[in-house]
């Protein structure tokens, strides 16, 4: 088996939901958590080093899966062309415990009722088989995607199998290469010390804050997402964690 897989580099995606959208519109997924695609956004940093970070994820198709094992009906398998993790929909019941073993939230739900079943990224194997590509790998506008053989794309970026935040996939060796944000750059300098103090003492227009500090430092709670959370309790919570996309 050639082992299949993407590769994302993370410094080209602006979160646009190209990629998301591209997906449930080939598979006819409806609008809502039922995301085999999920573009997630976090911020990190005070003014003036703030940073937003994406990541557009949707299925590590692991060389050794955790839901594999995890799953009591055998339900999900690897298939020995590509190497894509599938889920066989007649033999799934719901019993969610493949979305419990699998740290990258993969397993997807189109609601929360009971035994309602699993469904996630097929690799677009349909597309495969006739000598095509993801679908969510064509719609980047960005190029940020690329999908081939594994071993070739580790030969060509590298073998970063995780960005920063993300969870540690051990054992399970997903098949992603990734490309983490580029080195933050000052492309317009300026006095950042300056901005605040002006900022803070606008004649006779009421102050924007009394303290440096608060602007610099940024309470707890403030940030609603400031950090990356690929598992979720509920389609309410995956709905709020990435709220901004197909709604």
């Amino acid at each position: 088996m050639t082992q299949y897989g993407f590769f994302f580099d993370q410094s080209r995606c602006y979160g646009c939901q190209a990629c998301a959208t591209a997906c449930k519109d080939w598979n006819g997924i409806a609008p809502g958590p039922e995301k085999w695609m999920t573009v997630y956004e976090w911020e990190s940093g005070a003014f003036p080093l703030t940073r937003i970070h994406t990541l557009a994820f949707s299925c590590g198709h692991c060389e050794n899966p955790a839901c594999i094992p995890a799953c009591p009906e055998k339900a999900i398998f690897k298939e020995e062309r590509f190497g894509a993790v599938l889920v066989d929909d007649e033999k799934c019941i719901g019993c969610r415990e493949c979305a419990n073993a699998c740290p990258f939230g993969a397993p997807k739900f189109a609601s929360d009722d009971e035994g309602e079943k699993m469904s996630k990224c097929t690799m677009c194997i349909d597309r495969l088989v006739e000598g095509g590509q993801p679908q969510c790998a064509l719609a980047c506008p960005m190029r940020a995607f690329d999908f081939g053989p594994l071993d070739e794309l580790i030969e060509k970026y590298g073998d970063t199998r995780s960005l920063e935040g993300m969870p540690d996939a051990g054992a399970l060796k997903s098949a992603m290469v990734f490309k983490g944000l580029a080195e933050r750059k000052e492309l317009i300098p300026f006095d950042a010390e300056k901005v605040i103090r002006l900022n803070a003492d606008r004649g006779e227009l009421p102050k924007l804050f009394e303290e440096v500090a608060d602007v610099t430092e940024v309470p707890e709670g403030i940030v609603l997402r400031n950090v990356l959370a690929m598992k979720h309790d509920s389609a309410d919570d995956l709905m709020r964690a990435t709220r901004n996309d197909l709604g």
